[in-house]
């Protein structure tokens, strides 16, 4: 049995939230959530909620009642809640015996600060991984296991070229084994990575539309590589601009991005940030509304290529 056994048939048109409950949504989250529904219902499609709570260090479950708090307030409902990715080992399970199975899995024992290191005086600290344990001994093995070390589990790439069609990047190619490199699928703390949940994921959901953040567009070649590999279907991918704070910084709490939370306690109404996201998204007018008036001749495809600059602080005084 594969990952693949697990998918459920998609509908013609299946989409997702899938936040990260570690804080407060804040209004980056909140545009990208709007597009993402509006793109599904616009295509009569159903909306997935489903909780990428695989940090559970970070993740609480206050911010998992706020957040379907959040999304209830601005309008932009779901048909079905899935499974969280806490209670999904058993399908990573099957994903990774499967890729263990094509001999493609090897046990990693590098730090981020030695891959740091090999990495600084040849390029950005995210270049892809060298390969350093890739041809070690099961002696060099046994001999980093004896000191301690905790491998992390890495899939070997095969080396050659992919190409993505996002629906509003256009086309995107890359070599796997000089652009992207072997990937990290298990942590050396025994948690799951993203990149190998997330599409197991999509695939037992049924996904067949994603829309996110353009900050996850370099993250798409490594997950439509494991996709292949695993015999999965890839999603049509969407990646839109992000919003910015005045100062270029994407939205974050640690750059004093405002939550909805407090948006709410200072009396802006839902209809207002509605509007306002979707004016500046290119969508409407940029008056107050509602999600489910701006759906009618609604396409991502005429959103503004730009990230959006909002300066946060005023919004609360709207």
């Amino acid at each position: 049995m594969t990952a693949a056994d697990h998918a459920t048939p998609p509908s013609p048109v299946s989409g997702r939230f899938a936040p990260s409950p570690s804080g407060p949504m804040h209004l980056g989250n909140a545009r990208t959530a709007l597009l993402a529904w509006l793109d599904v219902r616009a295509r009569g499609g159903r909306m997935l909620l489903r909780v990428e709570d695989l940090d559970r260090d970070r993740c609480r479950p206050r911010w998992i009642d706020l957040m379907r708090h959040d999304l209830e307030w601005l309008g932009l409902d779901w048909d079905e809640d899935t499974q969280p990715q806490s209670r999904r080992d058993p399908a990573y399970d099957v994903a990774l015996d499967r890729l263990w199975t094509l001999g493609l899995v090897y046990p990693c024992f590098c730090s981020r600060r030695e891959l740091a290191v090999a990495s600084a005086p040849h390029g950005p600290a995210d270049a892809p991984y060298p390969g350093t344990c890739r041809a070690l001994t099961d002696g060099e093995r046994a001999q980093r296991i004896a000191e301690g070390r905790r491998p992390a589990l890495r899939v070997a790439l095969p080396d050659r070229a992919l190409s993505i069609t996002d629906r509003l990047c256009g086309v995107v190619s890359q070599q796997l084994a000089a652009d992207v490199g072997d990937i990290i699928v298990r942590r050396s703390d025994g948690l799951y990575a993203y990149q190998l949940a997330v599409v197991v994921d999509d695939a037992a959901d049924g996904v067949s539309h994603v829309v996110r953040g353009d900050d996850l567009l370099s993250s798409t070649p490594r997950q439509v590589a494991l996709q292949q590999l695993l015999g999965l279907p890839t999603p049509a991918y969407a990646h839109v601009p992000l919003v910015l704070g005045l100062d270029g910084e994407r939205l974050a709490k640690r750059h004093g991005a405002v939550s909805l939370l407090e948006l709410r306690e200072r009396g802006v109404t839902s209809q207002r940030l509605i509007g306002l996201l979707a004016g500046l998204s290119g969508i409407g007018d940029g008056g107050p509304a509602r999600p489910a008036e701006l759906v009618a001749g609604f396409r991502l495809e005429d959103v503004t290529r730009e990230p959006v600059r909002m300066d946060t602080a005023a919004v609360g005084v709207l």
